[in-house]
């Protein structure tokens, strides 16, 4: 279990780095829009394009590294007056619903990948990138954050982890 844990998060870790690289390429696309438009009084075509989707991207595919962080937003009302068992109690429940809104969200997002690169459906615009590519970034992210609550799931049974561990002044100040 360790290996397979291991291995799931270092997926999300390498799932944030790519979320981030798609981040710092769409802000350097700007960059060059807001140049050729305004200083070179140049036309733009596809850097419009190529940043919503990377954003979009970026968004997916960082979904299990935020998992694996703990950065989704959370109520903690009900764990605050739970013991701990409750609190065990309520993060695998909350998980393995969350796993299985991600499992129907993968294979939805599958589904339109597929339909996508079959029909070699395109944006239709100027770019007229293929939206199979643009697509992929729905099952990949979903998939390994269907793996990382697999390997939270995993975690809190075994007690290898906390369920919402209590939050410290200093580290919500950093």
């Amino acid at each position: 279990m360790n290996t397979f844990i291991k291995f799931v998060h270092s997926l999300s870790r390498l799932c944030g780095t790519v979320a981030t690289v798609l981040l710092i390429s769409a802000i350097l696309v700007i960059i060059n829009m807001v140049v050729s438009r305004y200083v070179f009084n140049l036309t733009t075509s596809w850097q419009t394009e190529y940043v919503i989707y990377s954003l979009a991207g970026a968004t997916f595919i960082g979904c299990p590294y935020v998992l694996l962080e703990k950065g989704h937003v959370n109520v903690e009302l009900l764990p605050h007056y739970l013991d701990y068992k409750g609190k065990l109690i309520l993060a695998i429940i909350c998980s393995v619903l969350s796993l299985m809104f991600s499992t129907l969200i993968f294979v939805l997002a599958c589904d339109m990948w597929f339909d996508a690169y079959v029909h070699n459906h395109t944006t239709g615009t100027l770019w007229n990138a293929p939206l199979w590519k643009l697509y992929i970034s729905l099952p990949i992210g979903f998939f390994i954050m269907i793996l990382q609550y697999l390997a939270d799931i995993i975690s809190l049974v075994t007690k290898r982890e906390m369920p919402f561990p209590p939050a410290k002044l200093e580290e919500a100040i950093k």
